[in-house]
C-alpha cells in the first residue's frame, strides 16, 4: 500500500533533469491535495437544531447548544475510515459563525453553548491535528443575516472573517466556497430578497489573493476553482473520463465565476484544458447535508460508500464525504458504523498489493502528474503462458485510476499499453489487489 508519507515525498520531488512537462501541471499544493484521496465534511450550525438545510438568518443564537460536543469523538471515526482531512462549515448561508468572530454578534458568543465562551472551529481544528488530519474551512459567501450583504461593505466583512479563520487556527489545507449567491433572508432584521451580480460582487480575484497571502499552502475550491473544481453534482460521482484539466465556462458562454458555470461539463473536465483544475466529489452520508433525526435510518451503507470511492477516487478525483454532527455535538451511531466498515474495507483491500499470479480483481494505475496528464486511452493487459490479453480498457488516468474487475484474474505479469497519448507516457505505479467477493 502506498503510504501518505511516500505520496507526500513524491509531491515534494521535482522532475528529473532533462525532463519536461506536457500541458498544465499541478502546483505543489495541488499535488499534496491529490495525495489525500478522501476527506470529510462537517455540516454543523443552527440548522442542526432547527431541522433546516438552509437557515434564513433569523435564528436565535441561543438555540445552538451541542451540550455534549466532543471534537475528538467526532474526528476519531473519520480518521479510522481513512479520511486525511476535515472541512468544517465555519459559516453557512444563515450567517451563524462557529467561532467568536469580531465581525458579528450572530455567532457562538451569543449561544447557550459553553456559556458563550466556546469555539467550535478551535475544538475541531485541534482535534483534527491530534489525529493527524489536515483542517479546512467552508465560509459561505452568502450571508442571510448580515445587514450589509449586497453592499460593498459586506465584502470587507467577509474578508475579515477569512482573515480570522486563516490566521488563528494554524495551517489550512483547503478553503471552500460554494455557489449560493443571494435571495431571501433576514439581513439584520430586513426580511427581503437581495440579489447581487455573482460575476463581480465578491471581487474573487482579490479575495483569492488574500487567501494566497495568508495560507499559501491551501488549495481554493469553488465550482470554477481556482485550484479544485466542483464535480458538478452532489452525488459523489466523477465523470468517466474525468480529466484533471478544465476550462470553466459561464452559463452564457463567457468567463465563469463561482455560481456561474456550465456544471454539465464539470464531471469530465476538459481534455485539452489550459488549467490544472481537478475535481472534488462532495456527497453526504445522509440524504441531507445537516443532521436530521428522521434520516437516521437512511444513512449510506458501507457498500454504497465503497462504490462511491471507486466512482470518485477511482476516477482520479477526491472524495469529500459529509458526516454531520447531531444535536449532542457527536456523530450518530448509524454514521459511525458505516464509516467503520468503510475504513476496514479499505485497509483490508489496499494494505498490500498481491502478485498477479496469485489472482486479483482490482487494478491501480497512476501517472506521474508532475509531467502532466499524458494518457488519453490505454489497455491493461495480462501475460499468461505465451500471449498478452486485454484485461481492461481505460481513458483518463492522471493521479490514479482504479479498475474493479468483474472476476478474479491470474496472470504471470501485467502491463499498461497506451493506445493514445498526448506525450510519452509516464506511469509511476501499476499494482493489483484482491477484494473479497461473496
Amino acid at each position: 500500500m502506498i503510504t501518505r508519507r511516500a505520496l507526500l515525498a513524491a509531491a515534494a520531488a521535482v522532475p528529473a533533469f532533462g525532463e519536461t512537462a506536457h500541458g498544465p501541471v499541478p502546483s505543489p499544493a495541488q499535488i499534496r491535495w491529490h495525495a489525500l484521496e478522501t476527506t470529510a465534511f462537517l455540516h454543523f450550525t443552527v440548522n442542526t437544531f432547527t431541522d433546516k438545510e438552509w437557515g434564513y438568518g433569523d435564528e436565535d443564537p441561543k438555540i445552538f447548544n451541542p451540550a455534549r460536543l466532543d471534537a475528538d469523538a467526532i474526528v476519531a471515526p473519520l480518521a479510522d475510515a481513512g479520511m486525511r482531512g476535515v472541512i468544517l462549515t465555519a459559516k453557512h448561508h444563515d450567517g451563524f459563525c462557529l467561532w467568536p468572530t469580531a465581525t458579528t454578534d450572530h455567532s457562538v458568543k451569543a449561544s447557550s453553548w459553553r456559556g458563550g465562551k466556546g469555539d467550535v472551529v478551535r475544538e475541531i481544528s485541534d482535534a483534527a491535528r491530534r489525529r493527524g488530519l489536515l483542517f479546512g474551512v467552508y465560509l459561505s459567501p452568502w450571508d442571510r443575516n448580515n445587514p450589509a450583504y449586497g453592499k460593498p461593505a459586506y465584502i470587507e466583512i467577509y474578508r475579515r472573517q477569512l482573515t480570522e479563520l486563516l490566521t488563528n487556527y494554524g495551517p489550512i489545507f483547503e478553503v471552500w466556497h460554494d455557489g449560493a449567491n443571494g435571495g431571501d433572508g433576514f439581513y439584520g432584521g430586513a426580511r427581503e430578497k437581495r440579489t447581487i451580480d455573482k460575476r463581480t460582487y465578491y471581487d474573487w480575484p482579490n479575495t483569492w489573493a488574500q487567501i494566497r497571502r495568508l495560507q499559501p499552502g491551501a488549495v481554493i475550491f469553488s465550482d470554477v476553482g481556482p485550484d479544485v473544481r466542483w464535480v458538478g453534482n452532489e452525488r459523489g460521482i466523477a465523470g468517466d473520463p474525468c480529466w484533471a484539466t478544465y476550462d470553466p465556462v459561464g452559463a452564457d458562454g463567457g468567463a465563469a465565476s463561482p455560481g456561474d458555470v456550465r456544471e454539465k461539463e464539470s464531471p469530465t473536465g476538459t481534455r485539452a484544458g489550459h488549467h490544472w483544475l481537478p475535481a472534488e466529489c462532495d456527497v453526504s452520508i445522509r440524504p441531507g447535508w445537516f443532521w436530521h433525526e428522521n434520516q437516521n435510518a437512511r444513512v449510506k451503507t458501507p457498500e454504497q460508500l465503497i462504490n462511491l470511492y471507486y466512482q470518485s477516487v477511482g476516477r482520479g478525483a477526491n472524495l469529500l464525504l459529509n458526516v454531520p454532527p447531531n444535536r449532542d455535538g457527536l456523530l450518530s451511531s448509524e454514521d459511525i458504523a458505516s464509516l467503520k466498515a468503510f475504513g476496514e474495507y479499505r485497509r483490508r483491500v489496499f494494505a498490500k498489493p498481491v502478485k498477479p499470479a496469485d489472482g486479483f480483481n482490482i487494478i491501480r494505475v497512476r501517472e506521474d502528474i508532475r509531467y502532466g496528464q499524458r494518457i488519453d486511452e490505454a489497455v491493461i493487459e495480462g501475460f499468461d503462458k505465451a500471449a498478452w490479453t486485454e484485461i481492461a480498457h481505460v481513458t483518463s488516468i492522471g493521479p490514479r485510476r482504479l479498475v474493479r474487475l468483474d472476476k478474479t484474474v491470474h496472470a504471470q505479469k501485467i502491463r499498461v499499453r497506451p493506445v493514445k497519448s498526448s506525450a510519452p507516457p509516464k506511469i509511476v505505479e501499476l499494482a493489483v489487489f484482491s477484494e473479497p467477493r461473496p
